[in-house]
């Protein structure tokens, strides 16, 4: 048994202090610190720092150098090792649109490698397939030789891997592919890389569609008189909505506004490539030049291409922007996601009989320890 003390315990609804946490692989008791019993237990000082659930990446192509689009083991493996120190415990590797084999090779990687367990860091919840279904007006930094009419039975096939993937409403054939999926899978259907009206987006989210790629980017804008996807998600109930919140995708400033607007249907992502980590300079993406600079990835001409952003830093831009309390900033990037992909039972939040993931944080959201289902595998300096 370990026990956490001495820390600012960061709930789904509220901050509690003076409690302490109790677990084996899940969470067996949170309780009043004072005169707790913790002989036979190793007890983890948090110093007053806050404790948090670990965080959940859905949206995620690469980091160190690797891509899930590589369909490389031993790049999996880096990935999951590299972002558990930014406090991810679960994740979804994020395929794009490259060629359908290079797709389904990066799905046979990351199945191989989930039922393995064979590697120390985050869990992989399942793979997220982001294109080849999209429009190509709204590509963004996707390669349009391999975009692909929407095709049900593709994801059917994999379904046993794919948790989520993007389609765009409008395009020949997305109805019934949404439809069909909806019906037939657990798989969680997003719009994105979209050039729907709003009423076409509606109708996509009457047939399913149940989330949202990365909002505002690569998608109808909203205006007052053509309302966009960016409309249709905002004003549904039923969709959630992705953000990348490093200040630069969109602006801090919208931040709050779309907060109030989503609620708990609000999912932090850091839809980060494989330049994240690493020195400024030349990369790929989907195999098309990237260069990094700061928080900027751009294409040679121009066009945004992911993101180098760390979720940790995500939910502290997002605190620091909006009128949000850490802990519903935390949600954002931890109970959120779990429950738009319907894992929430097990993960997202520091509650009784929930796995033991748990994360200690400072002041700035910055990482000091992250705990997988009850074992430390990273500890700051």
């Amino acid at each position: 048994m370990k026990c956490i003390i001495n820390g600012k315990i960061l709930l789904k609804d509220r901050i509690a202090c003076d409690m302490a946490i109790f677990f084996d692989e899940k969470i067996e008791k949170i309780v009043p610190q004072n005169g707790i019993d913790v002989s036979g237990c190793e007890v983890i000082d948090a110093g007053g720092k806050y404790v948090a659930p670990g965080l959940v990446d859905m949206h995620i192509h690469g980091y160190l150098g690797a891509d899930v689009s590589d369909g490389d083991l031993g790049g999996l493996r880096l990935m999951a090792e590299g972002i558990i120190k930014n406090g991810v415990t679960a994740w979804c590797p994020t395929t794009m649109t490259v060629s359908k084999t290079e797709i389904e090779s990066a799905f046979d990687t990351v199945r191989e490698l989930k039922n393995s367990g064979a590697y120390y860091g985050a869990r992989i919840l399942g793979a997220n397939s982001e294109g080849p279904f999209i429009n190509a007006a709204k590509k963004g930094a996707q390669a349009e030789e391999h975009i692909l009419r929407p095709d049900a039975d593709f994801i059917k096939k994999h379904s046993d891997i794919i948790k989520l993937f993007t389609v765009a409403p409008e395009v020949d054939g997305a109805i019934e592919c949404i439809e069909t999926v909806s019906k037939d899978t657990d798989v969680l259907v997003s719009m994105g890389h979209t050039n729907a009206a709003f009423e076409e987006a509606n109708i996509g989210i009457g047939k399913g569609v149940r989330h949202t790629t990365h909002l505002f980017n690569a998608m109808t804008v909203l205006s007052h008189r053509a309302p966009g996807v960016v409309g249709a998600a905002l004003s549904s109930d039923k969709v959630s909505c992705e953000l990348i919140a490093d200040t630069f995708h969109v602006d801090k400033g919208l931040f709050g506004l779309v907060a109030k607007i989503k609620g708990d249907k609000l999912c932090l992502i850091t839809d980060c490539i494989r330049a994240g980590g690493m020195p400024d300079g030349d990369y790929t993406l989907g195999g098309q030049p990237v260069h990094k600079e700061g928080i900027k990835c751009l294409m040679p001409d121009g066009t945004i291409a992911g993101s180098v952003l760390k979720l940790n830093e995500a939910v502290f831009n997002l605190y620091e922007n909006s009128e949000l309390e850490l802990f519903e900033a935390v949600n954002c990037a931890s109970l959120n996601p779990a429950m738009a992909l319907s894992e929430d039972s097990e993960i997202g939040s520091l509650e009784v009989g929930k796995r033991a993931d748990i994360i200690i944080a400072d002041d700035r959201f910055n990482i000091d320890l992250t705990i997988l289902a009850g074992e430390i595998r990273y500890k700051g300096e």
